[in-house]
């Protein structure tokens, strides 16, 4: 059952909500329950709908990563931010925490990915193969512990897997990633990839809006780097705004 607490934003257009890690947002062949379920339920059950609930998934991430999503209450609203993300209005920052040390601390990257879909595998080249698609991201060092980095991301591509298979091509694979060549695995199957905040203009009110989404409070390592960075979510990477 969906917590409303776990709600970051939400007013007639729009509703932001805090994923957990092993989360899916929509539902797929293994049948297990999906937030965009969860939501529409939640919405029904408070506002006393008597009818179906209308929401629509505006980005997804993997199921094994928390963060913000995005969903859209009404069809306008949805046809808007489409709209938003295909014409690459919207940013996205995310955190993720590495063992090694990026080099440089800070930087761009950009590669081409090709998809295994028997592996559901993504593989980064540095330069262009037939039918790969290009990726790009920027980065930099926030934190650092003894054994640990945390690293800010802003996407500038949205590409499958694409954050993960770019890290591992440097050298620098998420924590509790083994399918991109982390050593170990985390304790409760999540990858520390955390969808950190979203910001766009609203689609109705033309309003700037940013949403950031706390970690995960169980995870003592994410919360030694909330406290350790403070409140990064604002910060330019690149100096890409909207």
């Amino acid at each position: 059952m969906f917590e409303p607490e776990r709600i970051l934003y939400e007013d007639n257009h729009l509703i932001v909500v805090n994923k957990r890690s092993g989360e899916l947002v929509q539902p797929d062949p293994t049948g297990d329950p999906a937030l965009e379920d969860e939501v529409k339920e939640m919405i029904r059950v408070r506002d006393g709908k008597p009818g179906a609930v209308f929401l629509g998934v505006v980005h997804r991430i993997d199921r094994p990563v928390s963060g913000a999503v995005l969903f859209a209450k009404t069809s306008k609203a949805l046809a808007r931010m489409n709209e938003t993300v295909k014409n690459r209005r919207i940013r996205k920052i995310y955190w993720a925490i590495t063992e090694n040390r990026p080099s440089p601390e800070s930087g761009s990257l950009r590669h081409f990915l090709m998809r295994d879909g028997r592996t559901n595998r993504t593989k980064a080249y540095d330069r262009p193969v037939p039918d790969a698609k290009e990726a790009r991201l920027d980065y930099r060092l926030l934190a650092e512990s003894d054994r640990y980095r945390l690293l800010e991301i802003e996407l500038l591509t949205g590409r499958h897997h694409q954050i993960r298979a770019q890290l591992s091509k440097i050298g620098c694979p998420i924590r509790g990633d083994l399918k991109y060549g982390a050593p170990r695995s985390n304790r409760d199957g999540s990858i520390s990839l955390h969808a950190r905040s979203i910001e766009f203009v609203h689609p109705v009110r033309r309003s700037p809006v940013l949403i950031t989404a706390p970690v995960p409070p169980q995870d003592n390592l994410w919360k030694y780097f909330e406290q350790t960075a403070g409140q990064q979510q604002s910060s330019s990477i690149g100096g890409n705004g909207l």
